[in-house]
């Protein structure tokens, strides 16, 4: 068989002989439709199967197998030793140093007493060490999500002026979320997270991580009277234009206090000193995970031996001691402010869901083993159920913890036992000594955590490979520092779905040409090598089809057609074939078959015929139930490759042709 090729550019003619063998396009095998929603709600709900390791199982293997998939501790306790043991709890010292300074820190962040950052690192790591699959995801309180509860929950109501309330719907929403995250878990939809995009979460966390910085100015500069807005414009307006009453007049003046001032500049340098010495040398990881520790006991005993309380330097005061007290009585279900709770819950739940899986992978994939994300949507989720009962606001997995986990050489989930245990003891016996803690210095341990979440790198990476990311991220920063946390993270999601729209609703479409001597077919534009076929217009489309695109590729196609017939019409040449490529076409529905059915009758008025190639299963069913004529998917119509559909179409024009001469 042969066919000839003309180029796309003016090139002469040459001729190829290509002689294949053509193979038959058969139809897919039958499938039920109850077969395939069965196949279809497993590969959504069930893509990593579960329930495999049951099958062949005596009875009494598969309650044990269950009991392990619900209790991961179940897996791997029988098994621990005590060498396991010495790297645990070396680790969960290590961690607890960094979990107690700050846990009190992002309580103050989220607007609540630093009692209950403390509470918040005890009981959830003992449900999450049951529960988890990770070995080295360290539980606590976070800064990102501190920050969503503090700011949502501080639009309606005053943690100041009414903070039994703030602190009763902290706890409702903290309840709500783990609700929202558990349920994610037990019905398998936790594709849902990843709409939050990568480029989203990027430019959401620099935002937030600004935004929090600013809000420390109040501790740093030692400013009383503060804004409670998050914006940027607000809380630099608050910083230097604050109001001082004289005599019952009030006059505009800068309001901070120098000791503060130096006292927290002092901090926040060793803090990122310390930060960057464990970057340059992760052996040294010991030191940034110390540092917060040492500068709440160095700034204390300072504040204690100078009275700085007195030489305006604020403090934390006295806290209660004492375990977690129950807290169930306190959550509320009823009343005008349920809405912002479960509103409130669900943010700060997708939020503190996504940061706690993605880490939890990221050091899977280091240490060589899988974390199963429902497994862990559970277990996050049942972990702030508890502990919204417990006196615990939202925890999840955080990264600066988990990495200093890691590096501590952290081998189970004991860890956080042993951190929880070092809380506890805090919390029984070593209260009293945080009552001259300043908030200055848990201002700069906030401000030196979430400086990490400013990733510079990766923003340069995401505008050299995708601008469109790129404009989702900067979406995501900006609505974040000048309208609010919440709405900048709506505003790219919103884009984020806006771009998988576009995708959906305008597919690409490509034309084919030939790569000369070979039977293969590539994209004119990016190949420039490959050469067009006389009397052949060969598109490729690469979605699939559905009626969000259905009319814009009837549109487009057409349009191919009229593009290809003004410029043949200059070299006195006649469309003979449209070949439609649906190798990329995964799926179609009502909407899509009719295209074809009007492109078939369009591609007859103008004496072509209208050829496919390569139809997927669920594709190549769908148009024969639609083809009740039977003149739509004749085999003539049908080939496997493009190779072999020109070769056909093209000896058969020849043979035609030869008949009428004779």
């Amino acid at each position: 068989m042969e066919y000839s090729n003309s180029s796309n550019t003016e090139q002469p003619q040459t001729c190829l002989e290509i002689t294949m063998e053509v193979h038959r396009v058969v139809p897919p095998p039958h499938k039920s439709t109850i077969h395939k929603l069965k196949t279809t709600l497993k590969e959504t709900f069930f893509p990593d199967d579960p329930l495999r390791q049951f099958k062949g199982q005596p009875t009494g293997k598969k309650w044990i197998l269950a009991s392990q998939y619900i209790f991961p501790i179940l897996q791997w306790g029988p098994h621990y030793s005590l060498s396991l043991f010495k790297s645990d709890i070396v680790a969960g010292l290590t961690i607890a140093s960094l979990a107690i300074p700050q846990g009190i820190s992002y309580a103050k962040l989220a607007n609540l007493p630093p009692i209950v950052g403390l509470y918040s690192s005890f009981v959830p790591p003992l449900v999450y060490a049951v529960l988890g699959s990770s070995r080295d995801l360290a539980v606590g309180p976070v800064s990102i999500a501190s920050l969503i509860l503090g700011s949502m929950l501080r639009q309606e109501v005053s943690p100041v002026s009414d903070p039994v309330l703030f602190l009763q719907l902290a706890f409702t929403t903290t309840f709500f979320a783990g609700l929202f995250q558990a349920s994610l878990g037990f019905l398998r939809l936790g594709f849902i997270i990843d709409f939050l995009s990568k480029a989203t979460l990027i430019g959401f966390m620099a935002g937030a991580a600004i935004i929090v910085s600013l809000q420390q100015l109040k501790s740093l500069l030692g400013i009383t009277h503060f804004t409670t807005k998050m914006g940027l414009v607000p809380v630099l307006s608050s910083v230097f234009h604050n109001t001082k009453e004289v005599n019952g007049w009030f006059s505009s003046s800068l309001q901070w206090s120098w000791q503060t001032i130096l006292m927290g500049f002092c901090f926040l340098v060793f803090l990122l000193v310390a930060r960057h010495v464990s970057m340059k040398r992760p052996k040294l990881f010991w030191v940034s995970a110390g540092a917060p520790l040492v500068s709440v006991i160095l700034s204390t005993l300072l504040v204690f031996a100078f009275k700085a309380q007195h030489h305006g330097i604020s403090i934390i005061g006295k806290l209660q001691e004492g375990l977690n007290p129950p807290s169930w009585n306190m959550l509320q279900f009823r009343g005008s402010h349920l809405g912002l709770s479960i509103k409130t819950g669900l943010v700060t739940g997708i939020i503190s869901l996504t940061e706690g899986i993605a880490v939890g992978r990221t050091f899977a994939a280091l240490k060589n083993y899988k974390v199963d994300g429902n497994k862990e949507m559970m277990a996050i989720g049942l972990m702030n159920m508890v502990g919204s009962s417990t006196s615990c606001y939202i925890t999840t997995g955080a990264f600066s913890r988990s990495a200093v986990n890691h590096n501590a050489g952290a081998k189970s989930a004991v860890s956080n036992i042993v951190m929880s245990i070092t809380v506890m003891v805090t919390l029984l016996f070593l209260m009293p000594l945080f009552q001259y803690t300043p908030n200055v210095v848990l201002g700069a341990i906030i401000v030196s955590a979430v400086v990490g979440l400013i990733d510079i790198p990766a923003a340069c990476q995401i505008w050299k490979i995708d601008k469109f990311d790129f404009i989702v991220m900067l979406c995501a920063f900006f609505g974040v520092i000048f309208i609010s946390v919440q709405d900048g993270l709506s505003m790219a999601v919103g884009m984020s779905i806006f771009k998988i729209l576009l995708q959906i609703t305008r597919p690409k479409t490509v034309m084919l040409g030939n790569i000369p001597g070979t039977d293969i077919f590539r994209d004119l534009h990016h190949y420039k090598e490959s050469m067009k076929i006389p009397g052949f217009l060969i598109l490729s489309i690469e979605a699939p089809i559905n009626f969000a695109n259905s009319t814009y590729l009837n549109e487009r196609i057409l349009r191919w057609i009229e593009e290809y017939e003004a410029e043949d019409h200059k070299k006195q040449s006649s469309l003979q074939f449209v070949v439609l490529v649906m190798s990329a076409v995964s799926a179609i529905d009502t909407s899509g078959v009719s295209i074809f059915k009007e492109l078939k009758k369009t591609v007859e008025k103008k004496g072509a015929e209208l050829v496919l190639v390569n139809p997927l299963g669920e594709v190549m069913e769908k148009l024969q139930k639609s083809d009740e004529a039977g003149d739509f998917m004749r085999p003539d119509c049908l080939f496997l490759t493009v190779g072999e559909a020109v070769a056909t179409l093209t000896a058969t024009i020849k043979s035609q042709v030869s008949n009428h001469v004779i």
